[in-house]
């Protein structure tokens, strides 16, 4: 059997096959109309604009054209092309024949998708809007949940619903319940009756219980949709007048294990099961101001490297699903990296800058929730500093070689603070990752602005808690060997749960919640056999079939 393509999550509007883009008024909207025979894999059909990966990899593809290639658009309306039918949600056939872990990505991506939209409605000022034209369920409904505002047709079938439990011994898989009771601030007695409801809500009791904002006679909803759009988008902040930078696609080649980005070579490491994503500094200075920046484009450093990640992070996630480790690495000069934060940091107002910004938070937090184990090491040559030294902090574990390699020329391995590190890169939990870090020490993070701009060396690194071990050439090899084998030894199951609880400690938030209970609720009820097994609801929905479920309460 000829093996299967690797997923490629590189696309552009005139390749979509699911959505439509169109712009009126400085308002978007983007509009589903799923190719039913356009799965991203064979086996199933995308009925009733129900959705696989490949649907929301444009999804995701263009809520990022539109913050960077439109500022001047203020609002975004999601929509259906099909009569009566928003969304039926995540295809049912395609998650029965799918293998655990595509399904558990799936969610995964698919949820990141959803911050994004909220991401873009918070910070972006594009605050988006859903237009309901019938039945909205599942992941359906979650999309909904993700927008701003939620209108629904009053027509007496157009309805909201959150069926996984009743028909598919599964439960909403992209946040759909946290977001009702945290976000909507749904009752709890409204949402359990809700979602133990197959056919879901609709009229006014949607909207008495907060599922829905508005409801709009049919007849008039595609009108009082664009005008409760067009007053949002004249409200927001973006500027109306400016021109956006266009996205290409990201470039890359794959030659075996390598794999080479711009900015970025990724190598796979198959007996230790590990990628080592080793960064490519900037090779020149930053331009000087908001307006090089935008002639520069997708090829500014810091961007283009952003999406180089982001890209390379999916890839791994998707198509290298043994690879359990990533290894971060760095080359080039921190003090450019340096003097590009100190950019971004003086052109924060700019549109274009703050959009670069809040992709790198997003990009982040991408790599913060990613199921793998993180190492970071930090060796002569490195250039972790500012917004690359995110990374090292993102880590599970991190080793800076104290000295210099025998029989080397370069100089000791140092590490660098700037302003990036302390406010723009939040994690999921709110806190930066210094404040995350030294939960026990909050004064220790105050301090650590003395060493803004500093070159920190290993020993003084290991002093202020910025990395974990210093071994000294002597013991590096042995030590990175150690982790790498000693990773890729233990229990992957063991280790992303072990992982997903230790990276967030502090406060709670929408979004921690979301993924704490995606990886237990997924990991956990997408393999029990009341789902997946030969007799379980996944496996025997549309059959007819009754399931038989295993009664005990573990």
């Amino acid at each position: 059997m000829a093996e299967a393509a690797p997923i490629d999550f590189r696309t552009s509007p005139e390749r979509y096959r699911h959505w439509n883009l169109g712009f009126d008024a400085g308002v978007a909207y983007l509009t589903m109309d799923v190719n039913e025979d356009a799965g991203l894999k064979p086996g199933y059909k995308l009925k009733l604009n129900s959705y696989d990966l490949g649907v929301d990899i444009e999804l995701a593809d263009a809520v990022q054209r539109l913050r960077f290639e439109h500022p001047e658009i203020g609002a975004v309306v999601i929509r259906s092309q099909r009569d009566r039918i928003f969304c039926s949600g995540a295809n049912i056939n395609m998650l029965g024949l799918s293998t655990h872990d595509h399904k558990v990505n799936f969610c995964k991506f698919t949820n990141e998708t959803r911050l994004a939209i909220e991401d873009a409605s918070e910070h972006s000022g594009q605050s988006y809007i859903c237009s309901i034209n019938g039945i909205a369920a599942g992941g359906g409904y979650e999309l909904a949940l993700a927008c701003e505002q939620i209108l629904l047709a009053d027509d007496g079938s157009s309805a909201v619903s959150l069926p996984e439990l009743p028909l598919l011994a599964v439960l909403p898989g992209t946040g759909g319940l946290t977001r009702l009771v945290d976000k909507r601030l749904v009752r709890r007695d409204h949402a359990d009756f809700f979602c133990t409801t197959a056919e879901g809500v609709r009229g006014k009791r949607a909207r008495d219980w907060r599922l829905v904002d508005k409801l709009i006679p049919p007849s008039k909803l595609a009108e009082e949709t664009k005008k409760i759009a067009e007053e949002v988008a004249a409200k927001s902040s973006r500027p109306k007048d400016a021109k956006g930078i266009a996205l290409p696609p990201v470039e890359r080649s794959i030659e075996g294990d390598t794999i080479r980005y711009g900015t970025l070579t990724v190598e796979i490491d198959r007996e230790r099961r590990a990628a080592r994503l080793r960064v490519n500094g900037p090779t020149a200075q930053p331009p000087p101001d908001a307006a090089a920046i935008h002639a520069q484009g997708a090829g500014f450093w810091p961007l283009a490297l952003a999406r180089d990640l982001d890209d390379a992070m999916m890839h791994l996630r998707l198509n290298e699903t043994e690879i359990g480790t990533w290894v971060l690495q760095s080359q080039g000069d921190a003090t450019l990296v340096e003097a590009y934060d100190a950019l971004l940091a003086r052109e924060a107002a700019h549109w274009l800058v703050r959009e670069i910004v809040l992709y790198w938070k997003r990009t982040l937090k991408r790599l913060d929730v990613s199921s793998r184990s993180l190492i970071a090491l930090v060796e002569p040559g490195s250039c972790f500093a500012g917004t690359l030294f995110e990374l090292v902090l993102a880590s599970d574990r991190s080793y800076m070689l104290d000295g210099a390699f025998e029989g080397s020329n370069l100089p000791a391995a140092t590490v660098k603070l700037t302003s990036m590190n302390f406010d723009p890169y939040p994690m999921g939990n709110g806190l930066t990752r210094l404040a995350s870090r030294f939960l026990a020490e909050p004064k220790h993070v105050d301090e650590l602005k003395d060493e803004i701009g500093k070159a920190i060396d290993a020993e003084a690194a290991d002093e202020l808690g910025l990395v974990t071990f210093t071994p000294d050439d002597i013991d590096w090899e042995d030590e990175v060997r150690l982790v790498l084998e000693e990773r890729a030894g233990f229990s992957p199951d063991g280790l992303i749960g072990m992982e997903a609880n230790l990276r967030f400690a502090g406060p709670e938030s929408l979004e921690t919640k979301i993924f704490a209970r995606l990886s237990a609720w997924q990991n956990w009820i997408f393999q029990r056999p009341n789902a997946t097994g030969p007799e379980g609801a996944l496996k025997l929905y549309g059959t007819g079939k009754q399931s038989k479920y295993d009664r005990k309460r573990a």
